[in-house]
């Protein structure tokens, strides 16, 4: 028995369907990807990052959404949601329905098993791409961990990584900061991990 072909969408057709759709799905050069639910760690670490951030752009010209902002990658056939992205200035989007965001300033995005690989490769790639970006935080929801890579003025990507609760990420293009204390605030470790925090603390 043959397979059944894959249909391909032009990013107009997915855009009709995903703005109809009971759950998100995100576009992947004229292919639909289905987005999997998140896990309770992974859900307090986005809410946990949002109250920080959000309270600290409050009365400046930033805007900041989680999960249901659909970003376009101008250079690619992609459109996807992060778990949280930042624009400060004028935010553009693609069209008058204002539910896609072209000029992201920071990006980030919570791990999970199934797109870690992922939000670490290709979509790091693609998002590489997007002039506007200056800042991208991959966060961790099993360890106390932060990635953070930060664009150089020669176009490369600076790394920095926050593993104590004692840390602070400054995100400088946003002129904010996150806690790690704050981030992590109710997430449950298991006692191996609690102790190597404990340990990296008081080295």
């Amino acid at each position: 028995m043959s397979s059944q072909p894959t249909t391909y969408l032009t990013p107009e057709e997915y855009l009709a369907l995903e703005r109809k759709a009971e759950f998100k799905s995100e576009y992947v050069d004229g292919e639909i990807v289905a987005m999997t639910g998140a896990s309770r760690k992974h859900n307090l670490v986005v809410v946990n990052i949002t109250g920080e951030i959000s309270q600290q752009l409050k009365g400046r010209s930033c805007e900041a959404y989680c999960n249901d902002m659909r970003v376009r990658i101008p250079s690619s056939r992609l459109y996807t949601y992060p778990d949280m992205v930042v624009v400060c200035g004028e935010p553009q989007f693609e069209d008058k329905e204002f539910d896609t965001l072209l000029n992201p300033t920071v990006i980030i995005e919570v791990l999970s098993k199934s797109t870690e690989l992922y939000d670490r490769g290709k979509k790091f790639g693609f998002y590489r791409t997007i002039e506007s970006l200056a800042e991208y935080l991959l966060v961790a929801q099993d360890e106390r961990h932060i990635e953070q890579y930060v664009r150089q003025p020669d176009g490369g990507w600076l790394l920095s990584e926050h593993r104590s609760p004692e840390d602070t990420v400054k995100l400088t293009s946003i002129q904010s900061s996150l806690e790690l204390r704050e981030v992590y605030d109710k997430v449950a470790f298991s006692e191996a991990m609690r102790n190597e925090g404990l340990d990296r603390t008081a080295s």
